[in-house]
């Protein structure tokens, strides 16, 4: 075998094995990827069998305890669509009607299970997802001004 052959072998199997490698990594990756969908771009383009968060408002009135009050059933909406969500498990605190949530789950038969819900964790704050999706809507209304902000006196 002479030396040029040698070389290019040993760069053939060098691609051969980055090849390998970033496929490898990118097929992890695609495993652990969640999408986020508004209850429109859910409603619109269901994702299959695919877990993926929902985002939007809690609907006003919409919270029910089921099964002994361990299963919550509740509506997620963005104004123009409504997603039913059914979540078995504690609630986090600061989840109420009218709050912003998300909710990371499947889709089946129409309603969305579930396996983990966040909401929001302060007044101000609105996950960027969620704002996006309401301000498409329409239907943003971001926190009055006036709210008590620090602001040192300049001298």
């Amino acid at each position: 075998m002479t030396r040029k052959k040698r070389r290019m072998y040993i760069l053939g199997l060098a691609l051969l094995g980055l090849g390998t490698a970033t496929a490898l990594t990118l097929s992890a990756f695609e495993e652990n990827i969640v999408f986020f969908f508004s209850p429109s771009d859910l409603v619109s383009n269901p994702p299959g069998d695919r877990s993926v968060r929902l985002g939007g408002l809690v609907e006003e009135g919409s919270i029910q305890k089921l099964d002994g009050g361990m299963t919550i059933a509740f509506r997620v909406t963005d104004t123009v669509q409504t997603v039913p969500v059914t979540y078995t498990g504690v609630l986090p605190d600061l989840f109420r009607e009218g709050q912003g949530v998300i909710a990371e789950g499947k889709l089946a038969d129409g309603v969305f299970q579930a396996r983990e819900v966040l909401a929001r964790h302060d007044e101000t704050y609105m996950p960027p997802e969620v704002a996006d999706a309401l301000k498409r809507a329409g239907e943003f209304r971001p926190e009055p001004p006036g709210r008590a902000v620090y602001a040192p006196e300049a001298e």
